[in-house]
């Protein structure tokens, strides 16, 4: 639909510019009005030409698309808005997330452990070839 108003909205506008330009001027125009010409500010010529009509029923069909297209442009959402990009996976944390679970019994407890006994001297290496007698 847009696409389709967009498109009116150029050629309409292609074709007043053509219609506008093949048009013969007034002569003086606005400078005589000023100046003490005795034509009226909008001149008195009488029925309107065939290119007059053209030019008038082209700039209402214009008029009509610009606006058109200026409501539509502020009551859409953007370019950018309306693009959706792919979802990522969420990434995966470092460390795995501690689960809730039942509670478990309460550990038993833990007897301290006996002082360790010294242990006997160590008794010194008897020298090489003696026989200890």
């Amino acid at each position: 639909m847009i696409a389709l108003v967009t498109a009116l909205h150029v050629v309409v506008c292609l074709v007043l510019i053509l219609v506008i330009l093949l048009q013969a001027g007034k002569g003086g125009g606005m400078g005589a009005a000023f100046g003490g010409g005795s034509q009226t500010v909008f001149g008195g010529r009488g029925a309107q030409t065939f290119l007059g009509k053209v030019t008038s029923a082209c700039a209402a069909v214009f008029m009509l698309t610009s606006l058109t297209l200026a409501y539509r442009a502020s009551h859409s959402r953007s370019v950018v808005q309306s693009v959706r990009l792919p979802q990522r996976a969420p990434a995966q944390p470092a460390v795995p997330p501690v689960q809730a679970t039942a509670p478990a019994s309460p550990p038993a407890p833990v007897e301290p452990a006996a002082p360790a006994k010294p242990s006997a001297p160590a008794r010194p290496a008897a020298p090489a070839g003696s026989t200890g007698k």
